[in-house]
């Protein structure tokens, strides 16, 4: 009972009670001398049968009526653990009306796609997307389901892995089999990205994971592959929900797609202030790119969150990244080391970003930043 951080034991004629503030951490099972006591909620049915399920999964997130760019990265991810395990690669695609886009899935990639399709799925939600996925989990058995980290993914897979009860890795940059058990390698960067741990689930079905954007490759498009499309029923007791839809409003604030862009220049705290980020927006302009920017620029209020590059903000692998006044804190790092060129402008010859910059330039970078637009204007 004092073992129990949540106040959730009682003890009622010498033996433990459990109460709803239970949420089966297993402090008691770990306290328990004699090992009397199984983790709350776990029944016979918890611990699954590995090869009852085959399969690789990917949710079919759509936006703005297409896939988002994070489900051709995870179908490119799954073809490949699909063809290393010899397994099928199907796609879950919820929603309304959906037209042309099951093929277009197949075309990326997929040997299957599930189509649950009605009109009160036309919006996301969590609770009917979760119970559509669930049953559908449920009646085929993947061995792994994948999801985007994104707003949506983020949102539904916890739901959903906590209906299934199995276990969910977040945020992974990498996934992978391990060769003896055929589990899934499930890596992810910790303790603020100064170690990458590698998670597996043995005992529970299926494997999930949600993968960060922009840190594995698009799947390549090949019109000509054949595949089946499975329609799954959507019963009215799946769609039930606490929430409606009334709308969507368009942000006032800037917006940027930063995971698609080929090429992105970052401003920093060594930019000085909000207004001198028009060097950096005038450079990005001149060479195609986007506007980017570090945690520290995002705090002071001298651009949106949605610009913000790292850990805590987007993970990007553009052609080129240009960071502007980033001293390279690894939580900035950890979400841009993926570009194909770095290049850093800098103040401080032993800040960390010219440990991962392949070009640095260390100076004023309010004057490097003006040298270098004329040049290219010039250029």
């Amino acid at each position: 009972m004092n073992a129990c951080p949540y106040n959730a034991v009682t003890m009622v004629s010498g033996l433990p009670v459990f109460g709803d503030a239970c949420n089966l951490c297993g402090s008691c099972v770990e306290a328990c001398p004699s090992g009397a006591i199984e983790r709350p909620g776990a029944d016979a049915g918890s611990l699954v049968d590995a090869s009852a399920y085959r399969g690789i999964w990917v949710f079919g997130e759509i936006r703005d009526g297409s896939p988002a760019r994070v489900v051709l990265e995870l179908l490119g991810a799954g073809r490949r653990l699909a063809d290393q395990t010899g397994q099928s690669l199907g796609a879950v695609l919820a929603g309304d009306r959906l037209g042309a886009l099951p093929q277009e899935l197949i075309a990326y990639g997929a040997d299957r796609v599930f189509v649950a399709e009605h009109s009160a799925l036309a919006a996301f939600r969590d609770e009917p997307y979760a119970a559509v996925l669930a049953a559908a989990v449920k009646q085929y058995r993947p061995s792994i389901l994948l999801f985007g980290a994104t707003a949506t993914g983020r949102s539904m897979a916890p739901r959903l892995a906590a209906r299934l009860r199995t276990g969910l890795t977040a945020d992974c940059t990498a996934l992978d089999i391990d060769p003896d058990s055929g589990n899934l390698l499930q890596t992810r960067p910790a303790f603020g990205g100064n170690i990458m741990a590698t998670i597996m689930c043995p005992s529970h079905r299926p494997q999930m994971a949600t993968v960060r954007p922009g840190v594995l490759k698009a799947a390549p498009k090949n019109d000509s592959r054949r595949g089946e499309v499975v329609r799954l029923e959507v019963g009215p007791e799946l769609l039930k929900a606490r929430t409606e839809v009334l709308g969507f409003t368009a942000e006032d604030e800037e917006t940027v797609n930063l995971e698609d862009a080929s090429i992105i220049v970052s401003g920093g705290r060594g930019l000085g202030s909000a207004e001198n980020f028009s060097l950096v927006r005038e450079l990005a302009a001149l060479l195609g790119g986007v506007v980017g920017a570090s945690r520290a620029a995002v705090e002071e209020g001298w651009i949106p969150y949605a610009h913000q590059v790292g850990q805590t903000g987007k993970t990007v692998s553009p052609r080129l990244y240009v960071a502007c006044g980033i001293s390279g804190a690894v939580q900035h790092v950890a979400g841009m080391q993926g570009a194909d060129i770095i290049v850093a402008i800098n103040k401080n010859p032993d800040a960390p970003i010219f440990k991962v910059a392949t070009y640095g330039m260390v100076g004023d970078v309010v004057q490097i930043l003006k040298q270098l637009i004329e040049q290219v204007k010039g250029g």
